[in-house]
């Protein structure tokens, strides 16, 4: 099936500002070159400067897929700027940022 994410074993944001210009290729670039990491079984997750736009690659058995967000509302996703490395997210902090609530809810309860 094309992009069923529920196969991913693990959600990774990409911190800081990506060039959305990228295609398919410069993004896999990122993902290898800058953090060393296999796509196998990963989504990762991809913000430009005006944060109203996610790329997510995700890899299949027969391919790669790029699949992008827009928001059509004003607003913006809460997206964290600080780090330069990748940063994994449980599915519940991938459901807030995808609904454009911050990842860090201060008041939610934490799964151990």
């Amino acid at each position: 099936m094309l992009a069923d994410i529920s196969s991913v074993d693990a959600i990774y944001i990409v911190c800081g500002r990506t060039d959305m210009r990228k295609s398919i290729d410069g993004l896999c670039a990122i993902i290898q070159e800058q953090f060393s990491m296999d796509i196998d079984h990963a989504l990762f997750l991809f913000c430009g400067r005006r944060c109203d736009r996610i790329k997510a690659i995700l890899k299949e058995p027969d391919g790669i897929v790029m699949i992008y967000k827009r928001l059509t509302a004003q607003g913006s996703y809460r997206w964290p700027r600080n780090k330069s490395e990748v940063r994994n997210l449980t599915w519940r902090e991938f459901d807030w940022l995808m609904s454009g609530l911050d990842i860090e809810q201060p008041k939610a309860i934490k799964s151990t």
